[in-house]
Protein backbone atom coordinates (compact mmCIF):
# COMPACT_ATOMS: atom_id res chain seq x y z
CA UNK A 1 0.00 0.00 0.00
CA UNK A 2 1.55 3.63 -0.89
CA UNK A 3 1.71 5.81 2.32
CA UNK A 4 -0.90 8.19 2.68
CA UNK A 5 1.56 11.08 4.42
CA UNK A 6 5.20 10.93 4.78
CA UNK A 7 6.67 11.90 7.80
CA UNK A 8 10.25 12.98 7.89
CA UNK A 9 12.92 13.25 10.28
CA UNK A 10 14.56 17.21 10.13
CA UNK A 11 18.16 16.92 11.73
CA UNK A 12 20.62 14.64 9.23
CA UNK A 13 17.61 13.84 7.06
CA UNK A 14 16.30 17.23 5.68
CA UNK A 15 18.85 19.23 7.35
CA UNK A 16 22.66 19.39 7.12
CA UNK A 17 23.83 19.31 10.87
CA UNK A 18 27.22 19.56 9.88
CA UNK A 19 26.83 22.51 8.26
CA UNK A 20 28.06 24.07 11.81
CA UNK A 21 31.97 22.76 10.63
CA UNK A 22 32.79 26.37 9.02
CA UNK A 23 31.74 28.70 12.37
CA UNK A 24 33.33 25.91 14.27
CA UNK A 25 36.13 26.23 12.33
CA UNK A 26 36.15 29.90 12.18
CA UNK A 27 36.67 29.92 16.24
CA UNK A 28 38.99 26.78 16.30
CA UNK A 29 41.26 26.21 13.10
CA UNK A 30 42.40 23.10 12.36
CA UNK A 31 38.85 21.67 15.15
CA UNK A 32 35.83 22.42 13.29
CA UNK A 33 35.25 18.57 11.79
CA UNK A 34 36.02 17.19 15.35
CA UNK A 35 34.46 19.21 17.10
CA UNK A 36 31.00 19.10 15.07
CA UNK A 37 31.26 15.19 14.88
CA UNK A 38 31.27 15.08 18.79
CA UNK A 39 28.99 17.47 19.68
CA UNK A 40 26.85 15.41 17.33
CA UNK A 41 27.59 12.33 19.15
CA UNK A 42 27.14 13.35 22.39
CA UNK A 43 23.98 15.13 21.51
CA UNK A 44 22.38 11.83 20.56
CA UNK A 45 23.89 9.56 23.33
CA UNK A 46 21.77 12.02 25.90
CA UNK A 47 18.84 11.97 24.48
CA UNK A 48 18.66 8.10 24.56
CA UNK A 49 20.57 8.00 27.94
CA UNK A 50 17.97 10.69 29.29
CA UNK A 51 14.66 9.21 27.81
CA UNK A 52 15.84 5.92 29.35
CA UNK A 53 16.54 7.88 32.82
CA UNK A 54 13.03 9.81 32.34
CA UNK A 55 15.11 12.21 32.87
CA UNK A 56 13.41 14.88 29.82
CA UNK A 57 14.86 18.34 29.07
CA UNK A 58 14.72 20.05 25.62
CA UNK A 59 16.90 19.59 22.59
CA UNK A 60 18.02 22.59 22.78
CA UNK A 61 19.44 22.17 26.12
CA UNK A 62 20.79 18.55 25.06
CA UNK A 63 22.60 20.15 22.14
CA UNK A 64 23.58 23.15 24.70
CA UNK A 65 25.14 20.78 26.93
CA UNK A 66 26.90 18.83 23.98
CA UNK A 67 28.44 21.64 22.68
CA UNK A 68 30.27 22.43 26.24
CA UNK A 69 31.42 18.78 26.32
CA UNK A 70 32.77 18.10 22.89
CA UNK A 71 34.89 22.14 23.12
CA UNK A 72 35.91 20.76 26.98
CA UNK A 73 36.69 17.25 25.83
CA UNK A 74 39.14 18.39 22.50
CA UNK A 75 40.63 21.45 25.05
CA UNK A 76 39.32 24.42 23.53
CA UNK A 77 37.95 27.33 24.98
CA UNK A 78 34.55 27.97 24.75
CA UNK A 79 32.62 31.27 26.15
CA UNK A 80 29.49 32.59 26.34
CA UNK A 81 30.06 34.39 23.01
CA UNK A 82 30.94 31.16 20.99
CA UNK A 83 28.17 29.21 22.66
CA UNK A 84 25.77 31.59 21.48
CA UNK A 85 26.47 31.90 18.19
CA UNK A 86 26.85 28.41 17.41
CA UNK A 87 23.46 27.64 19.00
CA UNK A 88 22.22 30.38 16.49
CA UNK A 89 23.65 28.06 13.79
CA UNK A 90 21.22 25.54 14.12
CA UNK A 91 18.52 28.02 13.79
CA UNK A 92 19.68 28.21 10.24
CA UNK A 93 21.33 24.82 9.10
CA UNK A 94 21.62 24.68 5.88
CA UNK A 95 19.05 21.93 3.88
CA UNK A 96 20.68 18.83 1.74
CA UNK A 97 20.99 20.05 -2.16
CA UNK A 98 18.00 17.77 -3.28
CA UNK A 99 15.76 18.63 -0.34
CA UNK A 100 13.93 21.31 -1.51
CA UNK A 101 12.72 19.90 -5.33
CA UNK A 102 11.89 16.72 -3.65
CA UNK A 103 9.53 18.17 -1.47
CA UNK A 104 8.09 19.73 -3.92
CA UNK A 105 7.47 16.54 -5.89
CA UNK A 106 6.12 14.69 -3.10
CA UNK A 107 3.98 17.37 -2.02
CA UNK A 108 2.51 17.46 -5.93
CA UNK A 109 1.70 13.94 -5.60
CA UNK A 110 -1.16 14.63 -3.07
CA UNK A 111 0.49 13.36 0.07
CA UNK A 112 0.90 15.35 3.27
CA UNK A 113 4.42 15.52 4.08
CA UNK A 114 5.20 16.28 8.45
CA UNK A 115 7.92 16.24 10.21
CA UNK A 116 8.60 14.55 13.19
CA UNK A 117 11.80 15.76 15.41
CA UNK A 118 14.02 15.04 18.46
CA UNK A 119 14.45 19.07 18.34
CA UNK A 120 12.31 21.08 20.38
CA UNK A 121 9.86 24.05 19.20
CA UNK A 122 12.22 26.61 19.67
CA UNK A 123 15.04 25.18 17.55
CA UNK A 124 13.16 23.18 15.35
CA UNK A 125 10.07 25.95 13.73
CA UNK A 126 12.60 28.65 13.24
CA UNK A 127 14.70 26.76 10.95
CA UNK A 128 11.75 25.62 9.19
CA UNK A 129 10.92 29.26 8.36
CA UNK A 130 14.14 30.47 8.09
CA UNK A 131 14.48 28.07 5.14
CA UNK A 132 11.28 28.85 3.69
CA UNK A 133 9.70 24.89 3.99
CA UNK A 134 6.57 25.80 6.53
CA UNK A 135 4.14 25.59 3.36
CA UNK A 136 5.46 22.28 2.21
CA UNK A 137 4.23 20.33 5.84
CA UNK A 138 0.75 19.67 7.55
CA UNK A 139 2.46 19.50 10.92
CA UNK A 140 5.97 20.10 12.27
CA UNK A 141 5.54 17.69 15.66
CA UNK A 142 8.17 17.98 18.29
CA UNK A 143 8.70 14.90 21.03
CA UNK A 144 8.46 18.69 23.69
CA UNK A 145 4.89 17.68 23.75
CA UNK A 146 5.90 14.11 24.82
CA UNK A 147 9.11 14.75 27.12
CA UNK A 148 10.82 11.69 25.50
CA UNK A 149 12.97 11.17 22.81
CA UNK A 150 12.70 8.91 19.81
CA UNK A 151 12.99 5.92 18.50
CA UNK A 152 10.56 5.28 22.32
CA UNK A 153 7.27 4.37 20.22
CA UNK A 154 5.11 6.44 21.73
CA UNK A 155 7.11 9.41 19.59
CA UNK A 156 5.73 7.61 16.35
CA UNK A 157 2.27 7.07 17.76
CA UNK A 158 2.29 10.80 18.03
CA UNK A 159 2.50 11.17 13.94
CA UNK A 160 -0.20 9.13 13.65
CA UNK A 161 -2.67 10.27 16.15
CA UNK A 162 -1.84 13.97 14.74
CA UNK A 163 -2.71 12.94 11.44
CA UNK A 164 -5.52 11.02 11.91
CA UNK A 165 -3.69 7.45 9.69
CA UNK A 166 -3.08 3.99 11.04
CA UNK A 167 0.73 3.30 11.46
CA UNK A 168 0.78 1.31 8.17
CA UNK A 169 -0.75 4.21 6.26
CA UNK A 170 2.32 6.49 6.69
CA UNK A 171 5.44 6.28 5.27
CA UNK A 172 8.83 7.98 7.47
CA UNK A 173 11.63 8.93 5.81
CA UNK A 174 15.30 9.21 8.05
CA UNK A 175 18.81 9.10 7.78
CA UNK A 176 19.31 8.11 11.27
CA UNK A 177 19.07 4.40 11.14
CA UNK A 178 18.34 3.49 14.39
CA UNK A 179 15.56 6.01 13.87
CA UNK A 180 14.50 4.10 10.65
CA UNK A 181 14.12 0.93 12.34
CA UNK A 182 12.39 2.84 15.46
CA UNK A 183 9.86 3.51 13.09
CA UNK A 184 9.39 0.43 11.24
CA UNK A 185 9.30 -1.52 14.66
CA UNK A 186 6.40 0.66 15.54
CA UNK A 187 4.59 0.01 12.08
CA UNK A 188 5.49 2.97 9.41
CA UNK A 189 6.46 1.47 6.52
CA UNK A 190 10.36 3.14 6.04
CA UNK A 191 13.01 4.40 3.62
CA UNK A 192 16.32 5.00 4.59
CA UNK A 193 18.46 7.65 3.55
CA UNK A 194 22.08 6.30 4.13
CA UNK A 195 24.53 8.90 2.32
CA UNK A 196 27.44 7.24 4.17
CA UNK A 197 26.74 3.91 2.61
CA UNK A 198 26.79 2.41 6.18
CA UNK A 199 25.91 -1.15 7.15
CA UNK A 200 22.20 -1.53 8.84
CA UNK A 201 22.21 -1.93 12.26
CA UNK A 202 21.16 -5.30 13.70
CA UNK A 203 17.97 -4.68 15.49
CA UNK A 204 15.57 -7.17 13.72
CA UNK A 205 14.19 -5.05 10.91
CA UNK A 206 14.43 -3.93 7.24
CA UNK A 207 13.68 -1.14 5.54
CA UNK A 208 10.95 -0.83 2.50
CA UNK A 209 14.22 0.92 0.52
CA UNK A 210 17.49 2.72 1.65
CA UNK A 211 18.55 5.98 -0.92
CA UNK A 212 21.25 7.77 -1.49
CA UNK A 213 19.43 10.62 -0.51
CA UNK A 214 16.06 12.02 -0.44
CA UNK A 215 15.89 12.76 -4.50
CA UNK A 216 15.44 9.01 -4.97
CA UNK A 217 12.34 8.94 -2.65
CA UNK A 218 10.03 10.33 -5.60
CA UNK A 219 11.28 7.01 -7.86
CA UNK A 220 11.38 4.93 -5.10
CA UNK A 221 7.44 5.22 -3.76
CA UNK A 222 6.52 5.34 -7.62
CA UNK A 223 8.15 2.07 -8.43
Amino acid sequence: MKPAALVFDAYGTLFDVHAVVARCESFWPGHGTQLSQLWRTKQLEWTWQRSLMRRYVPFSQVTRDALGYACESLGLPCGDAQVEALMQEYLRLAVYPDVPDALVRLQADGRRLAILTNGSSDMIEPLVAHRGLKARFAAVLSVDSLAVYKPAPEVYGLAASRLGLRATEIGFVSSNCWDALGAKSFGFSVWWINRGSAPLDRLGFTPEGTLRGLGDLPEALAA
